[in-house]
């Protein structure tokens, strides 16, 4: 098979189809969210503006709708691209979470919760609620709170994992301050969920912190 040759730089669609997705570079990517270029500039050009401006993929796709429409070439209809985008790839993970065994791809439950989380300006506290062969069976984000703490009635998510008929549970919040170490608040509320759920033998199978591209596992870390 003979490959197209790219003389330009900026031909991520060619590029894509003849050698894969993961051969395109973070500006490639980005370029074929934004579709076209503005002012003068291709879309190659425009994207590597952004992740100059902004940092990164991370914190460009975290920023707020007045902030990125604020940027010469992007408007509301880029911005909600690259929100659908986001919320496309975090629900084909959910689907695999669906069909698999969660606990056998802890990666994709990372990258779900990554997806989820890590952009959030607040703490927000979830649920995946998983059957006994360890599918998914719905992941709830059950409270929001604050910019530092969210206020957890363990009643409430027994009476949502009686309601699911679960027979097991990961928990999950975000830490907007960017510092994953659990701290000993979220380890007392880890402690009282897995009381209030034992007593309808539903395990607690993890807890996991998402700050920024970290993700910290209780269980990995030895405290659950």
């Amino acid at each position: 098979m003979r490959f197209p040759t790219f003389p330009l730089h900026d031909r991520p669609r060619e590029r894509l189809r003849a050698l894969g997705p993961g051969a395109l570079s973070d500006a490639e990517v980005l370029a074929l969210c934004l579709g076209t270029g503005a002012s003068g500039r291709s879309a190659i050009e425009l994207a590597g503006e952004l992740l100059a401006e902004f940092g990164g993929l991370q914190p460009l796709t975290a920023a707020s709708h007045d902030r990125l429409c604020a940027r010469s070439g992007v408007g509301t209809a880029r911005w909600a691209t690259l929100q659908a985008a986001l919320e496309l790839s975090r629900r084909a993970i959910a689907e695999r979470l669906r069909e698999g065994d969660a606990l056998a791809s802890p990666a994709a439950v990372r990258a779900f919760l990554a997806l989820w989380l890590r952009n959030r300006r607040h703490e927000v506290f979830v649920g995946l609620f998983l059957d006994s062969r360890n599918r998914l069976l719905a992941a709830d984000e059950l409270f929001r709170g604050s910019l530092t703490q969210t206020a957890v009635y363990p009643r409430e998510v027994v009476r949502r994992a009686i309601e699911l008929n679960a027979a097991g549970v990961i928990f999950a919040h975000n830490h907007p301050s960017g510092v994953a170490q659990p701290s000993a608040a979220d380890q007392s509320l880890t402690l009282a969920l897995r009381s209030a759920l034992q007593i309808l033998e539903i395990p607690v199978l993890d807890h996991l912190i998402v700050a920024g591209p970290q993700c910290v596992s209780f269980a990995e870390s030895g405290l659950l």
